[in-house]
């Protein structure tokens, strides 16, 4: 006598190896449209930053606090920057950037802390978050720019006395 096989039990056993294989798929095709954030670069924690004193910190007691800069002014290295971005990563999507943040320590000559600033990103335009500055103002400023920015403040009547 042959011995039969019983097919419903065959397909029974391969439609549940099938059905967890597609459960399998869908799980994984799911969890790749979830938004996965990652942070890069560094910036100081605003209690670091506190300690920073306008004036009186040089590069390495800035060093010290806050700890090196990833990039330097590049024409005088009058400055220091540390830059963070965030980027959402969506699926097979391009990375969107979130977010970004810019820490910018200016020194004068002599290596001393002149200023402190965050920018942020607001639809795309550059914002001050932030800003700590000595009393002068006119550093970075050249005679031109200070000569034309004045022209359009002078009055005829100013002129012709």
């Amino acid at each position: 006598m042959l011995k039969m096989i019983n097919i419903d039990r065959t397909t029974s056993w391969i439609g549940r190896i099938a059905k967890g294989a597609l459960m399998i798929i869908g799980a994984c095709a799911l969890s790749a449209c979830v938004a996965q954030i990652r942070n890069h670069g560094y910036l100081p924690s605003d209690e670091a930053l506190a300690k920073i004193v306008v004036g009186r910190d040089t590069k390495d007691t800035v060093r010290e606090v806050v700890g090196p800069p990833q990039a330097e002014g590049l024409l005088a290295a009058s400055g220091w920057y540390y830059v963070r971005s965030e980027f959402q990563h969506l699926g097979a999507f391009e990375p969107k950037e979130i977010d970004r943040q810019v820490l910018a320590i200016s020194f004068n000559d002599s290596g001393v802390v002149t200023n402190v600033e965050r920018f942020g990103l607001d639809e795309g335009r550059v914002i001050v978050l932030s800003q700590r500055v000595t009393t002068s103002n006119v550093q970075g400023t050249t005679f031109l720019s200070q000569l034309f920015g004045n022209l359009g403040q002078i009055s005829a009547e100013q002129l012709l006395q």
